[in-house]
């Protein structure tokens, strides 16, 4: 038997046949199994056996950096996540290697994405091996920052040459976050620009954007716009300078907002033959009941038309309660859509992510108990989701009617078939990326790169 080793609750691990050359390992005798860190994981067949392919973000730190993995698949495996959800993942087999020493371990597949360790070594690992001392740290040995770098130096992509923005509010945002590592991760040079902060300067010599106290910011190849509902009309301002300054926008400022006036984009939708549940719309308190009656009675939808991530929108039970929401509204001169109740779609709906005309990501979304809407800022959760044919036709179909390259499209199944709630311009990735495990940022940088014909070269 292999002398035991002892071991800290934190070791490096190295995986030469996984082309890892180092990844920190919470070390913890308490789990059964280990996993490692896998996103767009995708399955195959490799001389008649099922391979799974995915990539690996090893560093915490620098999570531009992404080593795709190839593995012999040997088993799948039901294990609950930190939440205490189930879950079903890939099981490979390889080689780890610590402190000079090489056996085969299993791994679990897992979406560790916002963990701070990339990899958990489990008790299955360490039988007849090693001994964990749970006070201590890296007794196998810490690496330094600079050998790190060294380790990793071939993985750096080189600089591409292509300037972006991100045109956004928060910088802390996990959306905006990931569009920058994801630039980042290809090369590009990623500025964060805050939405505020930007002013302009109108002529037919020098037109200008400017930034905090005078820099000139029209040197940008493209602008990929994260404007907040509050923001929309300086935002979309911005964005038209921007365009007229040669500078690519991803998602245009007449698509935002076509798609932040939910009455308009609703008239759009029933022209071109889109499906969407029954929508009314009045300004006279007097035509109330019968805009009641014209959706199907209650219960009933009541939606501020600048409502977003479920807020101001309103489920009136009866038809006494829907009148009293409705006139309340009204004399406060909000404007407001009264919309039909899909009963059948039993507090769940369906997020389609579409980038470049293409539906990379979809999900569905469930309501948390007592509550009627399935946004995640809601509260409600998510879980990945098979779309049928007609479900990704009428999400293409939507985005392309609004003229946007990136959208998040609701769905909501029906005893008519899919209907269309709403497509948004700047869909969240937080909740998508986490139930999918997809690079959902990264197809967004490749769209850009795709319309300014970038050839991925470098400089």
């Amino acid at each position: 038997m292999t002398d035991l080793k002892i071991v800290g609750n934190k070791e490096w691990c190295h995986f030469e046949d996984l082309g890892i050359p180092s990844i920190r390992a919470r070390v913890d005798s308490g789990a059964k199994t280990s996993s490692i860190q896998a996103t767009d994981i995708t399955t195959f067949k490799k001389n008649k056996e099922s391979w799974v392919r995915f990539h690996v973000q090893p560093l915490t730190e620098n999570r531009s950096i992404s080593i795709e993995c190839e593995s012999k698949i040997i088993g799948t495996r039901i294990v609950k996540s930190s939440s205490g959800i189930p879950e079903k993942r890939y099981v490979i087999s390889s080689p780890v290697t610590m402190n000079g020493e090489t056996w085969e371990i299993e791994l679990t597949l897992a979406d560790r994405d916002t963990m701070e360790f990339k990899m958990l070594l489990g008790r299955q690992a360490m039988e007849n091996r090693i001994l964990v001392n749970p006070t201590e740290e890296y007794l196998l040995g810490d690496i330094s920052e600079e050998e790190i770098d060294k380790q990793y130096e071939t993985f750096v992509m080189k600089k591409s040459g292509l300037k972006i923005a991100v045109l956004a509010s928060n910088p802390e945002l996990y959306s905006n976050k990931r569009l920058m590592e994801a630039g980042r991760a290809r090369g590009h040079e990623m500025v964060f620009l805050n939405v505020q902060q930007c002013y302009m300067k109108l002529d037919t010599v020098t037109p200008e954007i400017r930034y905090r106290g005078g820099n000139v910011i029209n040197d940008f190849d493209a602008v990929i716009p994260r404007i907040k509902t509050s923001m929309t009309f300086y935002g979309c301002a911005l964005l038209r300078m921007f365009k007229s300054l040669n500078v690519f926008c991803l998602n245009d400022a007449e698509s935002i907002s076509s798609s932040r006036d939910k009455l308009y984009s609703s008239q759009l939708f029933s022209k071109n033959d889109i499906h969407i549940p029954t929508t009314g719309f009045a300004k006279s308190p007097l035509d109330t009941k019968d805009l009641i009656n014209m959706v199907g009675g209650a219960p009933l939808i009541i939606k501020l038309l600048e409502s977003t991530q479920g807020k101001g929108v309103v489920l009136a039970e009866t038809s006494k309660a829907a009148e009293s929401v409705i006139n309340a509204f009204k004399s406060l001169n909000a404007n407001i859509l009264v919309q039909e109740f899909i009963k059948e779609a039993n507090g769940k709906d369906l997020r389609c992510f579409v980038v470049d005309g293409k539906v990379v990501a979809a999900i569905e979304r469930t309501a948390a108990k007592g509550e009627f809407r399935a946004n995640i800022h809601q509260g409600g959760s998510a879980s990945i989701v098979k779309i049928t044919p007609e479900e990704k036709k009428l999400a293409l179909k939507s985005a392309k009617i609004l003229n946007l390259p990136v959208a998040g499209v609701d769905l909501i199944r029906s005893n008519k078939g899919p209907l269309l709630l709403e497509v948004n311009s700047s869909p969240g990735l937080e909740g998508i990326e986490t139930a999918t495990g997809k690079d959902i940022a990264g197809s967004i940088i490749q769209a850009i790169e795709k319309r300014l014909k970038y050839d991925g070269l470098g400089v």
